[in-house]
């Protein structure tokens, strides 16, 4: 009998037990199960940068030899965990391949997202020895757990979506559901391969305690978690997700109907200061729910976003995302895959360092944005176009400025609204001297869509 499977995706995310799901399928016959293939920082395992003769720059630039290395190293059935941020061109593959068994792993969000706090906070991720375990405490942050929230359901969504419109199915486990015997035994069922006696209890639970012993400030979970609107959401796999608005983002003056919809990279920070000023304080953190009544609380309500030119966006994203913080994890992906070159200690680069890493950053940029890397393409640098689509999406925006022209634009948004104020002062920031027109040319080529859609010139 032919079995109904060539191979298998293990659909998961930080946090929700994946690892001792992983030892569990390698304890079944003809099933390994390859780790985290194709995460954007190593191959495999944490630390390798290649595997079965594949390293990290040769699956950059062919990710399906990694699929076939596994499958031709495998007697059996071959598979890997995969996560939100991992390589986007593999999910493409696996979701649409039906001899892929698709497993999805879910769990209570609350939980994975103070379990991954933690774990960054000891740089524990696998626990084999119970006397080895390190404690620490999560900070509860109702924003930063809204964007947790958001990142799993639009992964969910995606792969939810996927299977329904190619008639597929796939084996749906939850965290607490993975160890039980009978559950393992019913994943081996569907895979095709024979049923285990008893489980690996290799890798150990690492915070048994509740919740609210585990969190520093469980104070602050019944605001963050009424924000959310939500319950039992590891439960049903079609909750409703966000689907890139980023109604979060946005922020309204708290005595005008005036809403700023910020794009990342953008002059956010000035904006945002000339709207408290000017508008008595801010209302912030918005969800389409609240948003909606503030909409609807307003007498003729204005919104508007701002442009920045795509070179100084690129620039501001480059600085934000490489130069700034000792862990950067898109700096070591860079330095892995792309050769980008940089001290240690970014701020002691030289201009000839910080020239050649922005011009490596540019053709990063080109790729991703193309959707040739294995990195999703974050809102810091994704193009502005496809920021205000998705924006439109729920709310398109009233009045699109741009950067240089917020001089006349601001105090014109405010007197629409009934306000008279000075000029603000804000003006784009200079380019450094190190910025050259090789530079210019390379933001040309990764935001070509963005230079025709809102006809930016050259800056040098």
């Amino acid at each position: 009998m032919s079995r109904p499977f060539d191979r298998f995706i293990l659909l998961a995310d930080m946090r929700t037990g994946s690892n001792f799901l992983e030892a569990n399928l390698n304890a079944l016959p003809g099933v390994i199960c390859h780790g985290e293939a194709f995460n954007p920082v190593f191959i495999a395992r944490k630390d390798h940068e290649s595997y079965l003769g594949i390293t990290l720059e040769e699956r950059t630039e062919n990710p399906h030899a990694l699929l076939s290395a596994m499958e031709a190293a495998t007697e059996g059935l071959a598979g890997y965990r995969f996560f939100h941020d991992h390589d986007p061109r593999i999910l493409e593959t696996a979701l649409a391949d039906r001899r892929c068994a698709k497993i999805v792993l879910t769990r209570n969000p609350l939980e994975s997202y103070v379990s991954l706090q933690i774990a960054r906070a000891t740089g524990q991720w696998k626990l084999g020895d119970a006397r080895r375990r390190r404690e620490a405490k999560a900070t509860f942050d109702g924003a930063g757990f809204e964007d947790h929230v958001t990142r799993l359901q639009a992964f969910q969504l995606q792969i939810q979506r996927a299977l329904q419109t190619s008639g597929q199915t796939a084996f749906w486990i939850d965290y607490d559901d993975i160890g039980e015997l009978s559950v393992i035994r019913g994943l081996a069922v569907f895979l095709g391969v024979a049923a285990p006696e008893a489980l690996d209890d290799s890798v150990k639970k690492q915070n048994p305690e509740s919740l609210e012993a585990l969190i520093e400030n469980p104070e602050a979970l019944s605001e963050g978690l009424a924000r959310l609107d939500r319950f039992n959401l590891s439960r049903t796999p079609n909750f409703e997700p966000r689907r890139g608005p980023q109604v979060p983002s946005f922020m309204a003056a708290r005595d005008l109907p005036l809403l700023f919809m910020p794009i990342r990279s953008g002059p956010v920070e000035g904006v945002r200061d000339w709207l408290s000023e000017i508008g008595g304080g801010l209302i912030e953190n918005f969800d389409r729910r609240s948003l909606r009544a503030w909409l609807k609380d307003q007498d003729a309500p204005r919104s508007f976003t701002v442009l920045r030119h795509p070179l100084l966006r690129a620039l501001t994203a480059f600085e934000k995302r490489i130069l700034r913080g000792p862990k950067s994890e898109t700096r070591q992906i860079l330095r892995k895959n792309w050769k980008l070159i940089l001290p240690e200690t970014p701020a002691e680069a030289t201009p000839e360092e910080l020239s050649a890493a922005f011009a490596t950053f540019l053709r990063f940029l080109k790729g991703n944005l193309a959707g040739q890397t294995p990195l999703k393409t974050d809102p810091a640098w994704a193009s502005q176009a496809a920021v205000i689509e998705g924006f439109s999406g729920f709310l398109p925006p009233g009045h699109l400025w741009r950067e240089e022209d917020l001089g006349e634009a601001l105090p014109l948004m405010a007197k629409l609204c009934g306000q008279t104020t000075p000029p603000p002062r804000l003006t784009p920031p200079a380019l450094p001297d190190w910025v050259t027109s090789d530079h210019e040319t390379a933001a040309r080529e990764a935001y070509a869509r963005d230079y025709a859609a809102f006809g930016f010139g050259d800056l040098l």
